[in-house]
C-alpha cells in the first residue's frame, strides 16, 4: 500500500512539472502579448506630414519611441528563447531519465511474468504452501504468494504510468521546440520591421540636419517654456510642502496640549484623592512636551502612511494615459539629434487625440494652475506629488480625493494632432525618474 501511496505521488510530481513547463511558456507568450499590443497600437498614432520643423521633430521623437519600444520587444524574444531553450534541455534530460526508468520497468516486468508463467498452476502454488514445515512457515508462504502477486499488478501500472509519462514529457518537449521556432521566426521578423524604421530615421535625421539653425530655435522655444512651467510648478510645491508642514506642527500642538490637559487632570485628580501635590508630576510632563516639540514633522502621520504605501508601488504605477502611447520625451538630458540635447524634468507621452490623463495613485489635489492656455494639475500622495501638464480641461478641483486611475482631465490635441502630456514625478522638492516608478 504504501508503495502505491509513493508511486502516485512522483506520477503526480512528474505530470505537474509538464504543467509546470505549460504555464511558464504561457506567460511568457502573455508577457510578450501585451508588449506586441502596445506596439501596434503606438503604430496608430498619427504622424504629421507635415513639412516644418516642428512637425518633423515631433515625428522624430515619435519614431525614436516606436523604435524604444520594439527593440525592448525584440530583446524581450531573445529572453525568452533562451529560457525556453533552457527548458528544452532541461525536458531533454528528463526524458532520457524517464525512457531510462521505463526500459528498467519492463525488464523487471517481463521477468516476474516469466517467473509467474512458470509458476502459473493453482496446483503449484497450492504445493508451494502446503508443503511448509511448520504453521508459520505456511502462513509466510501463503503472505509471500499474495504479496507477490500484489506486486506483480503493481509492476503493470507502473510500467503503463511510465509509458504514459513518457509520452506526455515527448510531447512537451516538442511543443516546447516549436514554441521557440515560432519565437525566432518572430524575432526575425521585428528585426526587419526594426531596420526599416531605422531606415525612417535616419531619413528624417538627414532632413532635418538641413535645418539646424530652425532646429536650435524650436528647441530654445521649447526649452523657456519648459522652464518657465517647471518654475511655476516648483513655487506650487514649496507652497504645499509649507502648507504641509504648517498643517502638521498644529496638529503636534493640539495633541500635546491635549496631552497636558490630560497630565493637568490625573494630577489633580490624584491630589484630590491623596493630597499630594502634584507639582513634581506637572513639570515632569512639561519637559516631555518641550522635548516632543522639538521635532519638526514636513507631514502628518496619514500622510507619512500613504507616502511609504506609494513607495512600495515603485515600478507598478498604472501609465497616466488612457488608451495607446508612446514615450515620445524621457527624463533628463538626452540627446535627439547630433548637436541638439534636452533637459526633460518628467517624461513625456503621447496619446490618441482625445486621451486622458488618469491619476498614477491614490491621492489629493493640492493644486490646478493653468500656462499657456491649458491646465496642469499637482496631485499629492503623502510626500510624494504627481505633475500632469498640457490638459485642455480637467475634471478635479484644489481638495479633491482621487483614486487609482481616476479620470484628471484631457490631454490638449494641437493642430498638428499631436495629443503629449508631460508627466512629472517629485518626492517633496526631489525631482524623480518616473519611468523608474511606472510599469512601461
Amino acid at each position: 500500500m504504501k508503495r502505491c501511496w509513493i508511486i502516485l505521488v512522483f506520477c503526480l510530481c512528474v505530470s505537474g512539472l509538464g504543467a509546470q513547463t505549460t504555464r511558464k511558456i504561457r506567460e511568457l507568450e502573455q508577457q510578450r502579448k501585451e508588449l506586441r499590443q502596445q506596439i501596434s497600437e503606438s503604430e496608430t498614432l498619427l504622424q504629421s506630414t507635415e513639412k516644418d520643423v516642428k512637425s518633423q521633430l515631433d515625428n522624430l521623437v515619435l519614431l525614436t519611441g516606436q523604435i524604444d519600444e520594439r527593440k525592448k520587444y525584440i530583446a524581450m524574444i531573445e529572453h525568452d528563447v533562451q529560457a525556453i531553450q533552457l527548458e528544452v534541455d532541461r525536458l531533454g534530460v528528463e526524458l532520457k531519465r524517464l525512457q531510462a526508468d521505463l526500459k528498467d520497468k519492463q525488464k523487471k516486468y517481463e521477468e516476474s511474468v516469466k517467473y509467474m508463467y512458470r509458476n502459473k498452476s493453482v496446483q503449484e502454488k497450492l504445493m508451494f504452501i502446503f508443503s511448509a514445515d511448520n504453521l508459520g512457515q505456511m502462513y509466510r508462504r501463503l503472505r509471500y504468494v499474495r504479496e507477490y502477486a500484489d506486486y506483480q499488478r503493481l509492476q503493470g501500472l507502473q510500467l503503463q504510468r511510465k509509458q504514459k509519462q513518457v509520452i506526455d514529457k515527448k510531447a512537451t518537449l516538442v511543443a516546447s521546440r516549436q514554441a521557440k521556432e515560432d519565437l525566432l521566426k518572430q524575432g526575425e521578423e521585428e528585426k526587419l520591421k526594426l531596420e526599416k524604421q531605422e531606415g525612417e530615421k535616419k531619413t528624417l535625421l538627414t532632413a532635418l540636419q538641413k535645418k539646424q539653425r530652425s532646429i536650435q530655435a524650436e528647441i530654445n522655444r521649447k526649452r523657456r517654456s519648459a522652464d518657465k512651467l517647471n518654475a511655476q510648478i516648483d513655487r506650487l510645491i514649496e507652497q504645499e510642502i509649507e502648507a504641509a508642514r504648517k498643517r502638521a506642527e498644529a496638529e503636534k500642538k493640539r495633541k500635546a496640549e491635549e496631552a497636558r490637559r490630560k497630565v493637568a487632570a490625573d494630577a489633580a485628580r490624584k491630589k484630590a484623592e491623596t493630597g499630594e501635590k502634584a507639582g513634581e508630576t506637572t513639570a515632569a510632563s512639561t519637559g516631555k512636551e518641550k522635548s516632543e516639540q522639538m521635532d519638526i514633522y514636513k507631514v502628518d502621520s496619514d500622510e507619512r502612511r500613504l507616502s511609504g504605501s506609494f513607495e512600495r508601488n515603485k515600478g507598478a504605477l498604472p501609465v497616466p494615459i488612457t488608451g495607446p502611447y508612446v514615450v515620445v520625451g524621457h527624463y533628463g538630458q538626452y540627446q535627439v539629434m547630433k548637436n541638439v540635447r534636452l533637459d526633460n524634468k518628467g517624461m513625456d507621452i503621447k496619446g490618441k487625440p482625445g486621451a486622458y490623463a488618469r491619476a498614477v495613485f491614490d491621492g489629493e489635489v493640492s493644486a490646478v494652475f493653468q500656462y499657456n492656455g491649458l491646465t496642469n494639475v499637482l496631485v499629492r500622495h503623502g510626500s510624494y506629488i504627481s505633475v500632469y501638464c498640457n490638459l485642455s480641461s480637467v475634471r478635479v478641483k484644489k481638495g479633491s480625493l482621487v483614486r487609482t486611475r481616476d479620470i484628471i482631465g484631457e490631454v490638449s490635441t494641437d493642430k498638428s494632432g499631436n495629443a503629449v502630456l508631460h508627466f512629472q514625478l517629485r518626492k517633496e522638492t526631489v525631482k524623480l525618474n518616473p519611468e523608474q516608478w511606472i510599469r512601461l
